[in-house]
């Protein structure tokens, strides 16, 4: 039955209570409380969400209790920071909260950096650069050879012994030189080209030996074929080795020192007065002690006694000056082997093969006015410029050809007995014992 009678019909009591049961003090719960039904209006915009409004803190526990009731532990709502109920990922708790993986896959705050990832990928990237820049190095330094050189037009060559032999050479070419380069550097301006060092390079297993051929050599200029004609020439018969290079170039020159010790060349170089005087400009400079003051007009020399760091001109003309000494050309051949030591120590430096700066424009001087066989890599080169590196730092055998006495012209005449017991060492690459 139903307590409130009147209260269907809207009907008030006495006492105050309304329609839906306000104010009334029976014992019963208030039941269920009538709307009135309000026709709104058809809305002409999608509706918009509400904004949740901010839930009150509840006690946590620790004495933080309800608005209006400090320090009590009744519960009075959600607490601040705490959304219960999210959708995965967006609350701050969820997968994409603080404790989660941030989207995008990136580091977390506060979390420790991968030094080991980092350290392996810094390694490659450093690996991957080197090899770059050394393949793009090797291309570039091997296009800027000059290849002229073909010793297969050498006739009657001796065989081939243990070990790899060079002829390097030092010749008065002005090839590329201008007119104010030439007084400078002294060199006049006489036509063709000659030769003002030689110098035979053994490299093998058992050492390696440098030995200078004195340019005023009495040798025989053998029979040959021209490089350039391709005609065959009776021999020329006894001369200074040098004239074997002005008749007809590094291939007769070859064959001359071929036939006159028995020796097979596997390798010719050649530099001339600008790239000889440009590498050592590109180095910058080279620090020699010379023994005593030096004066010579025709090369140019002018120099103190003592330690001093030598450009590019006075360089060349150090190693060219052969006057004001008593055994001349055989003084010139020993200083031509100390200035390379000096320069080939000074080049190959961390400070000058790690700084590309210097580095290259070292490797370009030379290189333009380099002149080798076609047979002549890049790696071979490398073994060149070590070996000598290594011989004029100690580690191996600096001489002259052995030399009996003067002969016609001015000349020298080797010692015959010694050269043999030399070329035997080298053919076979023997300690070489000769002095």
């Amino acid at each position: 039955m139903n307590e409130w009678p009147d209260a269907r019909n809207g009907n008030a009591r006495g006492n105050g209570e309304d329609a839906y049961g306000r104010g009334s003090s029976a014992a019963q719960p208030e039941g269920a409380r009538r709307m009135r039904h309000v026709q709104r209006p058809a809305p002409t915009h999608p509706p918009q969400r509400p904004v949740p409004q901010q839930q009150p803190a509840y006690d946590d526990g620790y004495g933080q209790g309800a608005p209006g009731v400090p320090g009590q532990g009744s519960y009075s709502g959600y607490s601040e920071g705490h959304v219960y109920g999210s959708p995965a990922g967006r609350g701050p708790a969820g997968p994409g909260g603080p404790q989660g993986p941030r989207r995008g896959g990136g580091r977390r705050p506060g979390a420790a950096p991968n030094w080991r990832k980092r350290i392996t990928v810094g390694v490659l990237t450093l690996v991957a650069v080197l090899l770059v820049t050394s393949v793009a190095t090797y291309f570039w330094a091997d296009g800027k050879v000059r290849r002229e050189v073909d010793l297969s037009k050498v006739i009657d060559r001796p065989a081939e012994g243990k070990g790899t032999n060079y002829l390097i050479v030092g010749s008065d070419s002005r090839d590329g030189m201008s007119a104010d380069e030439k007084k400078k550097l002294h060199t006049g301006s006489a036509e063709g080209k000659r030769t003002d060092s030689m110098i035979l390079l053994h490299v093998g297993d058992n050492g390696n030996t440098m030995v200078s051929l004195p340019r005023d050599s009495w040798v025989t200029i053998p029979s040959f074929k021209g490089s350039d004609s391709g005609k065959s020439f009776p021999s020329k018969g006894k001369d200074k080795l040098n004239a074997a290079f002005s008749i007809d170039g590094p291939e007769l020159l070859v064959r001359t020192v071929e036939a006159n010790t028995g020796l097979h060349i596997d390798h010719y170089a050649e530099i001339g007065f600008a790239g000889f005087a440009n590498i050592v400009d590109a180095v910058g400079g080279v620090e020699l002690d010379i023994p005593q003051d030096i004066k010579d007009k025709d090369s140019g020399a002018d120099f103190k006694k003592g330690k001093q760091t030598l450009d590019g001109q006075q360089a060349l003309a150090f190693v060219r000056n052969r006057h004001g000494y008593a055994a001349g050309d055989l003084e010139r051949t020993k200083n031509q082997q100390k200035f390379l030591a000096a320069l080939a120590s000074q080049t190959a430096t961390p400070t000058t093969i790690l700084n590309p700066f210097k580095l290259y424009p070292v490797m370009g001087a030379g290189l333009d006015t380099l002149i080798v066989d076609k047979d002549m890599s890049l790696f071979d080169l490398g073994s060149m410029f070590w070996a000598m590196k290594g011989i004029t730092s100690g580690d191996g055998i600096s001489m002259n050809m052995p030399v009996a006495g003067d002969g016609p012209q001015t000349s020298l005449l080797w010692d015959k007995p010694k050269v043999t017991q030399l070329v035997n060492e080298l053919k076979n690459d023997d300690t070489v014992t000769v002095k």
